[in-house]
């Protein structure tokens, strides 16, 4: 595997990482827990919370029932304190994406195919089930999150923590790493820590790598000595977990010269027309009344910010009862709806069918809006069986 490793300015230190900043191999060889840090160049607080992990698991000799890797991701950026180089590293995991030749010219190229030989690796070499953990930060102030696609399997993982959930948001970027990943039906999970070069966001991280690996059953949490403690601290952000849904996207276009208000924090409530930016001197108002998610404070990004509302129990029930029955079977029997030939986790739409069946109704049945093509819209089924990693 990748031994390449850069020395990058930490907080207020300089530090040298890995591609692999470590693993940990179990007696019992299963589960296999991987962990990425650092797949954004300015996002070290995640590495640096898997450099401590690891080197308390192994000055402690702290016992694992299955295997932890922890990969950084975009070691050129991080080198550079940089979000990104040439492109966004969690934008480019597609299969067009990893077949596009101009993307052999730039310098988060070598990058994807260092982390992807490394993911498939670990995935050859070790027994599953998988499950594979983004920590990032974010460029507001916020409280910690999690991030699935609406996968049964990524939603039970995550009701292992008391913190907000945020679902399906890979329908409204393209290419991000765990998006890949959950095409071979693995589990797949993205912590948000915390803001950028916060102390308190290594330590979110830190509480969330040991929770993980306990929820996970690597580890017994009676080997892991602060487990309470942990348990506790990342429960006082937020009393009970709520799952929340992304309505609306504020998608910056090339040369626009964007500013987000000053002042927003991660799932403060806003108004229908209250200002948001600032866009080429206008205003940007809100769509719609809901919660800010992930406001853009940073140079580097084309994500303005986010709208984001609570999703009823009912709902989240109901979805569980009728993906667990497949009765998502029945939606290719109705006109205008047909099941891609090349692809069996996917459904292929009359837009004019889909006029009259929200968007939400395929997100009950466990599908996600991909792409309108030749007059078409594909919906992928999230729940699948794991195959092989291409």
């Amino acid at each position: 595997m990748c031994k390449k490793k850069v020395n990058i300015q930490s907080f207020s230190e300089n530090i040298t990482v890995h591609r692999i900043i470590g693993s940990v191999l179990g007696k019992e060889k299963t589960p296999t827990v991987v962990f990425f840090g650092g797949i954004h160049g300015n996002e070290v607080a995640g590495v640096i919370a898997l450099q401590k992990v690891m080197e308390q698991l192994k000055s402690e000799n702290i016992s694992l029932n299955g295997n932890f890797y922890a990969i950084a991701g975009n070691l050129k950026a991080l080198e550079k304190g940089k979000r990104y180089l040439d492109v966004d590293l969690n934008r480019i995991w597609t299969n067009k994406e990893l077949e596009n030749k101009e993307l052999l010219s730039t310098k988060e190229f070598e990058e994807r195919e260092e982390v992807y030989q490394v993911i498939k690796g670990i995935i050859a070499s070790n027994k599953g089930p998988f499950y594979f953990i983004d920590l990032h930060t974010t460029s507001s102030e916020t409280k910690p999150f999690i991030t699935i696609s609406d996968s049964l399997n990524n939603r039970k993982f995550s009701k292992a923590f008391s913190i907000p959930t945020v679902l399906g948001i890979e329908e409204f970027l393209d290419g991000p790493l765990l998006t890949y990943i959950n095409e071979f039906g693995h589990i797949a999970l993205g912590f948000e820590a915390g803001a950028h070069y916060k102390d308190t966001s290594i330590d979110n991280c830190i509480a969330f790598i040991w929770l993980a690996l306990e929820a996970s059953g690597c580890i017994d949490k009676r080997e892991i000595k602060k487990f309470s403690f942990y348990k506790h601290y990342l429960s006082m952000f937020n009393d009970k977990q709520e799952f929340y849904a992304i309505n609306y996207r504020y998608h910056i276009k090339e040369k626009e010269d964007f500013a987000m208000n000053v002042g927003f924090s991660n799932f403060e409530n806003i108004s229908e027309n209250q200002p948001l930016a600032i866009s080429n001197s206008q205003s940007i108002k809100a769509v719609q009344k809901g919660k800010i998610f992930m406001p853009l404070y940073q140079k580097q990004g084309d994500d303005g910010f986010f709208i984001i509302s609570r999703i009823s129990k009912f709902w989240l029930g109901l979805s569980v009862f009728v993906r667990k029955l497949k009765l998502y079977k029945l939606l290719s029997i109705m006109p205008g709806v047909a099941i891609d030939k090349e692809q069996q986790y996917t459904l292929i739409v009359n837009p004019n069918t889909a006029k009259f069946m929200a968007t939400e109704i395929f997100h009950l049945f466990g599908f996600r809006k991909k792409v309108l093509k030749n007059d078409r819209l594909y919906f992928i089924r999230r729940d699948r069986a794991t195959s092989n990693f291409a």
